[in-house]
């Protein structure tokens, strides 16, 4: 059977140079920055997944900077050093929305990045990520 693999997705940022400040600040490598007149093709990656960054074009991809999984945690970042990460996420420029809670899963915050997207920053128990 042929295997599908989710490698990379866009992710709405108002600048791609504030996009790639925060990601790099993170840890992440800029993978790609490419000119294409237009627009530049820009990619971060973690090792594992790579973002697309695509600097918003008009009101409606403007309006969904902060807003793309509709108010949701739509991404959940994993650590294997919970206050380490936590600390480089604020200095990034992240900020947490709540104290880190213990689950069954292991220890999780929600935090949002500069522009208001949602994710959880996680330690996982071991064996559960």
């Amino acid at each position: 059977m042929t295997t599908l693999t989710l490698g990379a997705f866009a992710y709405i940022v108002p600048d791609y140079d504030a996009g790639i400040a925060f990601f790099t600040a993170l840890g992440w490598r800029l993978a790609e920055d490419v000119d294409q007149g237009h627009k530049r093709w820009v990619t971060v990656t973690d090792g594992h997944i790579k973002l697309v960054l695509a600097q918003a074009d008009g009101p409606a991809q403007r309006a969904a900077i902060g807003a793309q999984f509709a108010g949701r945690v739509g991404l959940f970042l994993y650590t294997d050093d919970f206050a380490a990460a936590a600390a480089r996420i604020v200095a990034a420029g992240g900020q947490f929305q709540e104290a880190p809670r213990r689950e069954s899963y292991g220890t999780v915050a929600v935090w949002t990045d500069p522009w208001g997207t949602r994710w959880d920053l996680i330690e996982a128990t071991s064996g559960q990520d």
